[in-house]
Formats: structure tokens, C-alpha cells, sequence
């Protein structure tokens, strides 16, 4: 596996390594002593699957809050998606800016979201599917969410929002929560 750091620390993109043969190819796509040699918290409580029909589907902007904090690791395992992830960590110098990658089955990237960040991403292709493993249970008590299209994070998604949940469309704006 390839582990590239990404502007916001503690954040990762991770690419296998395929290895290639006339059947197709194998993968490793986790390995906690590769995770850890990273210095990346490779605790695996629940693995989600996100299946989307349409291309602009929006989940996000998604995130828990202590003692129930989560790491994830995202990939898309059919079709396309725009990942996005927020530091929502104050003391941190990337506090409340973004980054966005594109993962795709075609391209295996797979994204290491760390605690204390907000996730969402944006279907590029119909039919697009997300596995992801997460580092703590899901606690309804503890789940928040900022606004995919708050002015303050600026976030440019490639495709118009076409799909998205009445939750996610009523997350509070920045103002006056994260500052």
C-alpha cells in the first residue's frame, strides 16, 4: 500500500498495490501493522456500505462528537464519488479547512479520515458504492453534521447536488457552532 499525507494532518490517501496476473488482480487493502507503521489508528469497530443509483447524491457533512469520535477509512468499490473531509479540531492549524479527493474503483484510492473531522462525499457516476471502516460505533447522541453548502467551508463540488436527505440538507451553518 501507498500512503500519501494529505494537506490536513492526520488525514491519508491510500492506494494498494494490485498485484496482476492473467485471473485479474489481489489487493491488500488493510493491514493494521501497515496502518500503524504510519502512525494511523487502525481500530476497526463496524464496516458500512453507502450504495447511491444517481450520480450528484450527496451524504455528509457527517461527524460524532467525544467519547464516541470516529476514524474512518472510505473507498469507493463501484463507480465514482468526490470525498470531502473538514477539520473540526480547534487546536489545529487546518481548523475548519477542507480537502476534497476523488476515489473510484478504477483508481482504488482509498481516504483515512482521522477523529474529530467532518466526512461527506458527492456520487460522480450512477450507481456508486462506498465500503467503509470505522473506528468507533455509531451512537445516535453523539452524531452532528455541518452544511454541505456552508459559505464558510467553500467547498466546490464537481456536480450539482441532485439527491440529498432532508437531514443533511438541515445541518446548522458554521456561524456561531464551530467559531
Amino acid at each position: 500500500m501507498k500512503f500519501e499525507s494529505a494537506p490536513l494532518r492526520g488525514a491519508w490517501v491510500v492506494t494498494p498495490d494490485p498485484k496482476t496476473d492473467d485471473r485479474g488482480y489481489f489487493a491488500r487493502t488493510f493491514c493494521r501493522k501497515a496502518f500503524e507503521a504510519q502512525g494511523i489508528d487502525a481500530d476497526v469497530a463496524q464496516c458500512n456500505t453507502s450504495f447511491n443509483r444517481l450520480a450528484g447524491t450527496l451524504r455528509g457533512m457527517h461527524y460524532q462528537t467525544d467519547p464516541a469520535a470516529e476514524t474512518k477509512l472510505v473507498r469507493c468499490v463501484r463507480g465514482a464519488l468526490y470525498d470531502v473531509i473538514v477539520d473540526l479540531r480547534p487546536e489545529s492549524p487546518t481548523y475548519l479547512r477542507h480537502f476534497g479527493v476523488e476515489l473510484s474503483a478504477e483508481n482504488m484510492r482509498m481516504l483515512f479520515v482521522p477523529r474529530h473531522f467532518a466526512h461527506g462525499f458527492l456520487t460522480l457516476k450512477p450507481e456508486t458504492e462506498a465500503f467503509y471502516m470505522v473506528g468507533e460505533f455509531y451512537a445516535p447522541e453523539h452524531e452532528r453534521g455541518l452544511r454541505f453548502d456552508d459559505p464558510a467551508l467553500g467547498i466546490r463540488w464537481p456536480l450539482p447536488v441532485d439527491v440529498i436527505s432532508d437531514k443533511d440538507r438541515s445541518w446548522p451553518l458554521l456561524k456561531g457552532v464551530h467559531r
